[in-house]
């Protein structure tokens, strides 16, 4: 890949990002100007609607799409198969299964400012990685084999759950489970994203931490091995750094989907494999992605709103097709 085509490509997402942080809040049911926003020429309340309501949901959507990506490029890379996403260890179904049974049990409390349904989540989150850990620790090595199989039966496991409470639920319940399982940023105030943001950040600095190991466990445990990496090691390193950002990012906004799918693949096909390169463009474009999505989902038919889930979802299904077919005609 050459330098300059690599090189015109991040400054491209540096330029999209830039352009998000400053455009994608003006838009919504009713759309603002720059120059009001800087004249200071908006009244009260719309000016409480861009500062306390628009600009933190940007942000939001900038910090859980650049973890998201970060963590389905972690994925990708540790289990070598593209379609590996920051789900695929089940920490969603647990998170989703934590959320549900509040809101089946009724709580409404919240702490330190969090409500009990991103609480729960977070719980759960925590509860599927320390079931996959403890299940993957029963065998000798830490094997992706064993981790893969150990989150797939963990996520049937609380997905199970999940259906159980929603049968045992009222409708009102199931509207409410329903909802939050499509994922949503509809926050007011900055708390959300600085409660967020340092799990994101101790989790994506274990990962840049570990992009030269990354690059050679694509390669396979057995030659990485050899030059030097402590395989079983990173591999635990990076499993519970992904797992952190996962779970905030689920306990913060819901379930996302194919944000950490899509991402990362994109920017591998742009820019090749080279971790210290695609761990940058991963984390831009995820970002950029996630609140162009929300953007859209925002005005697309206001004054209602559609989720971001379903707008990821309607992009991210014909691109999962996509790399099926790819991979089916390269074989061919």
């Amino acid at each position: 890949m050459s330098r300059s085509r690599t090189a015109t490509f991040l400054v491209g997402l540096l330029a999209a990002l830039a352009l998000t942080v400053l455009l994608a809040p003006l838009a919504g049911m009713k759309g603002y100007l720059p120059w009001d926003v800087l004249s200071g020429s908006l009244t009260s309340v719309d000016e409480g609607i861009f500062w306390k309501v628009r600009v933190p949901r940007v942000l939001l959507a900038l910090v859980a799409g650049a973890a998201l990506a970060l963590s389905g490029m972690t994925f990708q890379s540790m289990f070598r198969n593209a379609l590996a996403t920051p789900y695929t260890l089940g920490v969603a179904s647990g998170g989703s299964f934590g959320a549900a049974l509040t809101v089946k049990l009724g709580f409404t409390f919240s702490i330190a400012g969090l409500p009990a349904s991103s609480l729960g989540a977070f719980l759960g989150c925590l509860l599927a990685v320390t079931l996959v850990y403890g299940v993957t620790r029963l065998k000798q090595g830490f094997s992706t084999a064993t981790m893969l199989l150990a989150g797939v039966a963990v996520g049937f496991l609380f997905s199970s759950l999940l259906m159980f409470l929603q049968y045992m639920s009222d409708f009102a319940e199931t509207f409410r489970i329903v909802r939050w399982l499509m994922g949503g940023l509809d926050v007011v105030g900055y708390r959300h994203v600085l409660e967020l943001l340092p799990l994101v950040l101790v989790g994506a600095a274990a990962v840049f931490l570990h992009l030269r190991e990354l690059n050679l466990l694509v390669t396979g445990d057995d030659l990485a091995a050899g030059r030097g990496v402590d395989v079983t090691a990173v591999r635990r390193r990076l499993f519970f750094a992904t797992s952190l950002m996962v779970g905030g990012v689920v306990a913060a906004c819901g379930p996302i989907g194919f944000v950490g799918m899509m991402a990362p693949h994109i920017c591998r096909l742009i820019i090749g494999a080279d971790h210290r390169l695609l761990a940058p463009a991963a984390v831009l474009l995820g970002a950029v992605f996630l609140a162009v999505c929300d953007t859209v989902a925002r005005t697309l038919i206001a004054p209602a709103e559609i989720p971001v889930g379903v707008i990821t979802a309607l992009l991210g299904g014909p691109f999962f097709l996509w790399l099926l077919t790819r991979g089916a005609s390269e074989r061919a």
